[in-house]
């Protein structure tokens, strides 16, 4: 595993000696096309010198560099890139500790990562959020934290299982891996003046760092103008052309987000490609990433080959997956290009549209090498505490999921959440439904399925039940999941109340994860027993069980791509337009809880 990384100051002194040639370096790469973000251009036959971990020299001809010890490494006239800066991302999205997604990432050259545990916030608290703070601070790569601002995300319409506020930012802000805020989701709380969420906000302008944006809204008028002026300089929620257009103009940095389940990318890189904005403003992130999406399809450089595909020249992608994200958070005397001073965060390649990741280097050390870990990460032990975070309350049974229709009525007019495949925002519907006996009835012929919300932190034993379109689910089944950004209580969807309450009791048994049944009987599962969130196991085993799980949904009828992310936000009580909480169905629009019936 790499040393320890040494802040510039302290080496200076070495990084000089050894560009003028008086010390030897620790290691050179010999014959590479320099890919310099500065500048904008790719300068061949460029040699680099590294000295404890920091790049001492970037040149022609290093030969001066190199002593008795040097490790020599031939670039062959391949692309030196600077390692991937993935700006906005939930570790625990990809069901794994950090370290195993660290694992799982450097592969594909990803070296930073600016993480938003709000997940474990919601179950865990301040606790939680300290032991991935911790966690990341014994990794090779530099992973920065953001302390989470919205705990609960909308207060008055769900509850969490822990709650966060002015003084917990302000003693995060001293911890050395936190970079900044946040996302700021309570959108309404900011142009509304929230004393709450102003304070936070106060709290991290003092500690001169960086407050994450959420605005996920597609009113660009006053409550926007609003919004800006309270502080958040960032924002990935945009899904249009005019929505990245309006960020900029701003002085916001608009975020592009690739994650496993959301496409952002295409529609508002056009305010570069055809508005011709200034690509300085514009960066690239996931989000949100399956554990699937990281094993096997890659990370930030699966997000940097889809930008160059919707037209961005190489540079300019790379540009916005590294440079602009150090600046963005201040650290680019640290991390985001080749360039003296800086960690050796090194990708090499030997094609710049298509991306293959050959060697990845983090603080002068070879952590990867054509697809494989090189280096030794060792597995972090969570305490007992954020274990057996999952409280029922009582055994489910399938009449837990009854939905009692108005007296004397043989159909019943009700809201329903529509998915939208590849977004985050869903749709209000509203669906006239069969009664019998007194009760509601899914109709899977109009793709109207079951779904539930459980509530799992205080054991109350509390169901809400209402209806979700979209899935195509066209069996018997019941699907389950702990991980219900952000809340997280328990997401149960299904066209089978009994199948329904076995996958919610089976996550009771095992603490926490996604269950699929299908005709009565358990067909995949993925154990999540820290806070309900993130899996114990290697990234790879979790991988195959999500990949299990997600085969699983599709036997059940499910023709969406990467459903379980779509499932996972269907209690996210801060996108529009219809969600579900433990208090009810939750108007985002209009951020208010409204009945299930329509009159």
């Amino acid at each position: 595993m790499s040393a320890k990384r040494q802040p510039w100051h302290a080496v200076a002194t070495n990084l000089v000696d050894v560009a003028m040639g008086r010390q030897s370096a620790d290691l050179v790469i010999q014959n590479g096309r320099w890919v310099n973000v500065h500048s904008g251009e790719i300068i061949p036959n460029t040699d680099v010198a590294v000295k404890d971990g920091r790049i001492a020299y970037v040149g022609p001809d290093a030969s001066h560099t190199i002593g008795e010890n040097t490790q020599i490494i031939e670039g062959n006239g391949r692309y030196l890139i600077p390692g991937l800066c993935d700006a906005h991302m939930h570790v625990e999205s990809g069901m794994v500790t950090v370290t195993e997604f660290a694992r799982a990432v450097i592969p594909h050259g990803t070296t930073s990562m600016f993480i938003d545990p709000h997940e474990i916030a919601n179950v865990l608290g301040l606790p939680g959020v300290k032991l991935m703070h911790d966690e990341a601070q014994t990794l090779p790569i530099n992973i920065y934290v953001q302390m989470p601002s919205c705990v609960p995300s909308a207060p008055g319409l769900e509850t969490p299982g822990a709650s966060i506020g002015p003084a917990e930012v302000a003693e995060a802000m001293q911890w050395p891996g936190i970079i900044g805020l946040g996302e700021m989701m309570n959108f309404p709380g900011v142009f509304m003046s929230d004393d709450k969420m102003h304070a936070e906000m106060a709290e991290t302008m003092k500690a001169g760092k960086v407050i994450g944006g959420h605005y996920a809204s597609l009113d660009l008028g006053r409550p926007f103008h609003g919004y800006v002026a309270g502080g958040p300089a960032d924002d990935h929620e945009g899904t249009r052309r005019e929505d990245a257009i309006a960020r900029v103009r701003q002085g916001m940095k608009a975020m592009l987000r690739l994650g496993s389940a959301w496409y952002d990318v295409a529609s508002q890189v056009k305010a570069i490609t055809e508005q011709g904005l200034d690509s300085r403003n514009f960066i690239l992130c996931t989000d949100d990433s399956h554990s699937g999406t990281l094993v096997h399809d890659g990370h930030m450089n699966r997000v940097v080959r889809h930008a160059i595909a919707q037209g961005l020249k190489p540079i300019t992608a790379i540009q916005m997956a590294t440079l602009n994200t150090a600046q963005h958070f201040g650290v680019e005397k640290d991390v985001g290009s080749i360039t003296p001073g800086r960690y050796a965060d090194i990708v090499i390649s030997s094609d710049l549209v298509n991306l293959p990741i050959e060697l990845v280097i983090a603080n002068g050390e070879v952590l990867a090498e054509n697809g494989r870990l090189t280096t030794d990460l060792p597995a972090y032990s969570y305490p007992d505490f954020a274990k057996g975070t999952v409280k029922l309350g009582k055994e489910l049974i399938a009449e837990s999921f009854n939905i009692h229709a108005p007296a004397g009525k043989k159909t019943a007019k009700v809201r329903t959440i529509g998915v939208v495949e590849n977004q985050a925002p869903t749709r209000a519907e509203e669906r006239v439904l069969p009664v019998v006996d007194g009760l509601v009835q899914l109709d899977t012929r109009l793709d109207v399925a079951q779904i539930a919300l459980v509530e799992r932190h205080q054991a109350t034993g509390g169901v809400v039940n209402s209806f979700v379109t979209g899935f195509g689910f066209d069996a018997r089944c019941g699907i389950a999941t702990t991980v219900a950004h952000d809340s997280h209580h328990m997401i149960v969807v299904g066209t089978s109340k009994n199948n329904m309450a076995l996958a919610a009791n089976r996550l009771g048994e095992v603490g926490g994860g996604v269950v699929v049944f299908k005709d009565d009987e358990e067909i995949a599962l993925v154990e999540l027993p820290i806070a309900g969130l993130m899996s114990d196991e290697r990234a790879e085993i979790v991988a195959a069980k999500a990949a299990r799980m997600v085969a699983a949904m599709a036997e059940c009828g499910c023709t969406l791509n990467n459903a379980y992310m779509q499932l996972s936000l269907l209690a996210l009580v801060v996108i529009p337009d219809l969600r579900i909480s433990d208090l009810g169905l939750v108007d985002v629009n209009k951020f208010e809880i409204v009945p299930l019936f329509v009159k």
